[in-house]
């Protein structure tokens, strides 16, 4: 079974075969975005907050390293968003096939992925909290709680402010709002669905007895 929040963990990267290949994918995944995005500066400005996150991995590893399950998580989010940044959210292809035989209005990409940012991101979020602050579960649900509800909003300030920055065409092509007014409320809120059933979970996910790691 791989190591949890409530597991012993180490930073010996030498030793941790998961971690590893989850940094063989990650890699292969971004290369692979790297070359040939649908528009090179929109793909310059997703990978801005990709690589404060990635570089903020990095320096947490040394320090307060996170559980195998939690890495997995990031890496499928890591995923996800990078095959978005490729392709511009509004233009994943597919995203364009659910479309097609949804009969839906809008590639609905940018949306799964908002929802899965509460979903995946949600459980390593309380789980630094619990090594870094020793929070205890509970008390590390609601904190949780409120980090991913304030991240979901700063994102969405983010976005408005890069968006006022630069030229139209990839302001519109960053924001994903595809004609939808409440594009950034709909997103939040699916981002915040996907954190009430993540840590709506966790008793599920944490089945071992072991202690947290400090």
């Amino acid at each position: 079974m791989i190591t949890t929040a409530t597991s012993r963990v180490t930073n010996d990267f030498a030793s941790n075969r998961l971690v590893q290949g989850l940094v063989v994918f990650c890699s292969a995944v971004w290369i692979w975005a790297a070359i040939g995005p649908k528009y090179r500066f929109d793909w310059l400005l997703e990978n801005v907050l990709l690589a404060g996150g990635v570089a903020l991995l990095i320096w947490l590893y040394r320090t307060h390293p996170f559980s195998q399950l939690s890495y997995t998580l990031i890496a499928i989010f890591f995923s996800l968003h990078t095959v978005g940044a490729h392709y511009t959210y509004s233009e994943v292809p597919w995203g364009v096939w659910l479309q097609s035989i949804t009969g839906a209005e809008r590639n609905h990409y940018d949306r799964i992925v908002h929802f899965s940012f509460g979903l995946l991101i949600a459980y390593p979020v309380r789980e630094l909290l619990m090594r870094s602050a020793g929070l205890r579960r509970g008390v590390s649900i609601f904190f949780g709680f409120a980090v991913m509800v304030a991240s979901s909003e700063i994102y969405e300030l983010i976005e408005w402010i890069v968006a006022t920055m630069v030229n139209p065409e990839a302001a519109l092509a960053f924001l994903g709002t595809q004609g939808d007014a409440f594009d950034a409320q709909k997103d939040t809120g699916l981002a915040l669905l996907g954190t009430v059933i993540a840590l709506g979970l966790t008793k599920t996910l944490e089945r071992s007895p072991q202690s947290a790691a400090r």
